[in-house]
């Protein structure tokens, strides 16, 4: 079967690319509404002449047309295109703000985490998103769903990583339409009563109930951690070392609500619903109240956009399943990711949307070309194949994004995927049960004690997958050509498979050669550079020197910069690491660095340019120190006090001295290469 036959897959691709230009190159709505009218007219005009309807003319204005459609929907997706936003306003720095709660985001270790919708700014009608933080004390307030705040100060942009290779967490916020922060303490917001109840509300208050209950069960709490994340889409109270067991492991993936839950959900229901089908009607009558129920338990879940967008692939599967056109499955998953992507194209953007799909076209696509391969008669053995076909098919279309987003690759997935599905599937079957007996307080303490003993042989099992760390391939890092080359290799290798013709093996070896060219092009790359970084860390000061792919640490503190260094490491391809003690001095080129630091000890005089780092809070009477040492700029690091990081930048500004302050901007480089 040909993918690319399919009409729902070319418009698709084409909606894809116009989502992309619309969203990298920031064309407004309105030019972006120009050219969609234009391409509508054409082919309107098209339409009219019958005969042009099957020329090629029509089918390629046909494929710009939907390229447009995806401008549009993009832009119009993007909560600052829209003249209602708040960032249209002009916003006083004693504005008041009537929030409403839309989502509580999984907590750090300081603060709750929130997303608010802006109702008004000073009593004005706005609209927008802002990300809420609330410092965990005695005294906070835990938010729920639907609560009404008003909330008085200043928002700032979310920063920007502070250091190379840190996770971007700007631009995943920026994926659900948020630009900005308010940082909420007791003194500043205030909640207000509800004016009523929305559907995400009414489902975080349908979970809450349903959580008390199970926790009067004798449902273990590291159990009902799992239940929460795999029943209810909640994985605020997973142990961290059972989630970093599951992530090893490469099952992290069942602790969040996905296509993988739906379609066992999905198959279920289908199971307990086929003695309709005897019925006149009964067949769709039995996808009614499937799609139903599978929308029903999206809203227990929250509604978050994993599960809407789960629900929704499923939905067209179980729609294409009742026509008994499973062939069409190719053109039923373009339908329903064109469709998704209509809705809401930010989605495009967001890990968990990509990998769903690569994971499901890839089960499609390659899982019957296995089960070519071998057809075992055993019952046993043939079960176990195909389970083991659908794991490698998923896990060959998500591991270039698995590499790229997450650096690793566990080797053991099969073993994981054989363990882990049979029981997601009895998990997620009986727990549905467990939980309607819990809410109608008719769960037999019998039955809560063998449910919480089948979640703990699955965490053992997952357990003991993770200890094995010589099969986890982690810290590879790959680029977005190295993904695209890696999904044409994929392809071509596919079809090389399937059709046994020279010119799938031709274009195969091509694609191979160029993901070869790539990696040695960025190991060359890298080989040549040479640089400086000042590290942003708080009460911390480190250097790193990069020379090709040797990297020297220099730090006042080593157990505090090793998370950074990693990441580091891990960015630019490092294969030597090495710490040195932090000295007072370098010189590096032609530039000679100068590290002052609560000593106050001035620098020796000298002839070359000096970059002055401050770093601990050095007591110096700044004025006098520029007019002495006279350098060329002056760096402070986040180990200063920020009352002295602004005074010594009012300073710089009157000597007209360039200043850098890494608590402000993040880290500084200075590249060494001539």
């Amino acid at each position: 079967m040909k993918i690319f036959d399919f009409i729902s897959v070319k418009l698709t691709i084409g909606l894809v690319l116009g989502i992309l230009l619309g969203y990298y190159f920031k064309i407004s709505p309105i030019y972006s509404f120009y050219i969609f009218g234009v391409f509508l007219l054409i082919l309107g005009l098209l339409i009219a002449i019958e005969k042009s309807r099957t020329r090629i003319v029509f089918g390629i204005f046909a494929l710009l047309g939907t390229v447009a459609l995806g401008l549009v929907s993009v832009t119009l997706a993007q909560p600052r295109n829209l003249a209602s936003h708040y960032s249209k306003l002009h916003i006083l720095e004693n504005a008041t703000w009537q929030l409403q709660v839309r989502e509580v985001l999984k907590p750090t270790v300081y603060s709750d985490r929130y997303i608010l919708e802006v109702s008004s700014v000073n009593e004005q009608r706005a609209t927008g998103r802002l990300l809420a933080s609330i410092p965990k004390d005695s005294v906070s307030t835990t938010l729920k769903p639907d609560d009404v705040l008003l909330f008085w100060g200043l928002i700032e942009p979310i920063a920007r990583p502070a250091n190379p290779h840190q996770f971007a967490y700007d631009a995943y916020m920026k994926t659900l339409g948020v630009y900005d922060q308010g940082r909420l303490q007791a003194s500043n917001y205030l909640v207000q009563n509800k004016d009523g109840a929305t559907l995400r509300g009414m489902a975080a208050t349908l979970r809450i109930h349903i959580v008390d209950e199970l926790e009067k069960t004798t449902i273990e709490p590291a159990a009902l951690g799992i239940i929460q994340a795999i029943l209810l889409g909640q994985r605020n109270d997973i142990d961290t070392a059972i989630y970093e067991d599951y992530k090893n492991a490469g099952a992290v993936h069942i602790l969040a609500v996905s296509g993988l839950h739906i379609g066992i959900i999905l198959l279920i229901l289908q199971f307990l619903f086929r003695p309709l089908e005897r019925i006149k009607n009964g067949k769709m009558l039995s996808l009614a109240l499937v799609v139903l129920l599978l929308w029903g338990y999206a809203f227990i879940t929250g509604l978050s956009a994993s599960v809407v967008r789960a629900v929704t692939m499923f939905s067209f599967v179980a729609y294409a399943l009742y026509l008994n056109r499973p062939s069409n499955i190719f053109n039923v998953l373009a339908l329903s990711m064109f469709f998704i992507l209509v809705i809401n194209p930010l989605f495009l953007f967001q890990v968990g949307f990509q990998m769903s799909y690569a994971a499901v076209f890839a089960i499609v696509w390659i899982y019957p070309m296995l089960q070519q391969f071998w057809l075992p008669k055993n019952w046993v053995l043939k079960k176990g194949w195909q389970l083991l076909s659908v794991s490698m098919a998923a896990q060959a279309g998500v591991l270039p994004l698995s590499l790229y987003y997450f650096n690793q690759f566990p080797g053991l997935f099969f073993v994981t995927n054989l363990v882990v599905v049979p029981f997601l599937g009895i998990i997620l079957g009986f727990g549905i049960l467990v939980i309607i007996l819990a809410i109608t307080n008719a769960l037999p303490g019998l039955l809560a004690s063998v449910y919480n003993s089948i979640i703990k042989a699955m965490n053992a099992m997952i357990h003991w997958v993770a200890q094995q760390e010589d099969f986890i391939f982690s810290e590879i890092s790959i680029d977005g050509v190295a993904v695209l080359l890696s999904y044409m290799v994929l392809l071509f290798l596919v079809l090389s498979l399937t059709q046994r013709k020279f010119r799938p093996i031709l274009q195969l070896g091509i694609c191979v050669i160029l993901l070869q060219l790539w990696s040695f092009y960025n190991i060359h790359k890298i080989s040549q550079k040479e640089r400086l970084v000042i590290l942003q860390q708080t009460a911390n000061t480190g250097l790193l020197f990069q020379n090709g792919r040797n990297l020297t640490i220099m730090t006042t503190d080593t157990s505090k910069v090793k998370p950074l260094i990693t990441n580091y490491r891990i960015g630019e391809g490092i294969n030597q690491q090495h710490y040195n003690a932090l000295e007072s001095a370098y010189v590096m080129g032609n530039t000679s660095f100068y590290i002052l630091d609560s000593m106050g000890i001035y620098p020796p005089k000298k002839e070359v340019p000096m970059v002055i780092l401050l770093t601990q809070s050095p007591r110096i009477h700044m004025e006098r120190f520029l007019d002495s040492v006279q350098p060329t700029q002056v760096i402070a690091d986040g180990s200063n006090y920020k009352s002295f990081v602004l005074r010594w930048k009012n300073t710089c500004a009157l000597k007209k001295i360039p200043f850098y302050a890494t608590s402000e901007s993040g880290s500084y480089e200075f590249s060494l290469n001539p």
